[in-house]
């Protein structure tokens, strides 16, 4: 089959067109979105062996397997991430916690990344703001291996150190970040969540325990006036603001992502008097 037949026949088999010609790149070894590419090439053949491997990942897309994971690769806030099993697929909601902290007037900031996976809130920080220090923490060995491959591949001097949330860092902060995993135990979502890691994900009865966990140890890391922002699930912004203001934050608020939705909520630690 050309590659007009073999997009249309990915189709037949209930693939998204989108997807199909994302997978056939990755197999070309073209750009992901060259898409014009196809295009022009449409009556091209592709070889036995890239059409038996474009079958196999059709099929594993077919059972939910993430695409990222598929193609090894994830676009996240102007980089591109190399992404597995090993750690969450970064989502573009998230970007919604970068660009809060980048909107805060930090100058010389020292900055940390709680339960990074892949790396991809922290090397955004580092990117978009080179003047910063800033260090990541995770308590999966795994999931620092591939945030370090992408800080060298990238060529950014990100700190990375094995940790659960705060125990064992030393120091303190102008701005802490995470997106801990905050699903509930049990929640019907979990079905379409299955190839990846489920301790990323799920975080108690109420999906809760590791924000209040954060909450309650970021003050003796913060300084007078530092921040602390939290990414969440859609309907967690008021549980977590009250976790903020019961524990002494000031300014608690919270910002919505692209598709309206409160998804990350933060506060500072106040001015000493």
């Amino acid at each position: 089959m050309n590659i007009a037949q073999t997009l249309a026949h990915a189709k037949t088999l209930g693939l998204d067109h989108l997807e199909a010609q994302t997978l056939l790149l990755h197999v070309l070894g073209r750009d992901l979105h060259d898409r014009a590419w196809l295009l022009l090439h449409d009556q091209d053949q592709p070889s036995n062996q890239a059409q038996a491997l474009f079958n196999a990942l059709v099929q594993r897309r077919l059972q939910h397997e993430p695409i990222a994971y598929l193609t090894s690769s994830q676009a996240f806030h102007g980089l591109t991430l190399q992404v597995d099993p090993r750690v969450l697929v970064p989502r573009p909601d998230t970007e919604t916690l970068v660009d809060w902290a980048l909107s805060l007037s930090l100058s010389q900031a020292r900055v940390l990344d709680l339960g990074t996976g892949s790396g991809a809130v922290a090397l955004a920080l580092q990117h978009a703001r080179p003047h910063w220090a800033v260090s990541a923490v995770d308590i999966s060995a795994e999931a620092l291996a591939v945030a370090r491959h992408n800080a060298q591949r990238l060529g950014m001097a990100v700190h990375f150190n094995q940790g659960h949330w705060l125990d064992g860092v030393q120091g303190q902060f102008e701005l802490i970040v995470s997106n801990p995993p905050y699903i509930a135990e049990g929640d019907p979502h979990l079905k379409a969540l299955t190839s990846e890691p489920l301790q990323a994900l799920v975080s108690g009865a109420d999906g809760l325990a590791d924000i209040r966990q954060i909450v309650s140890q970021a003050p003796s890391h913060l300084v007078a006036g530092g921040w602390l922002l939290l990414e969440h699930g859609f309907d967690q912004a008021l549980a977590v603001q009250a976790l903020l203001s019961q524990a002494g934050f000031v300014q608690v608020q919270s910002r919505k992502d692209l598709a309206g939705i409160q998804r990350c909520t933060g506060g500072q630690w106040p001015e000493v008097k």
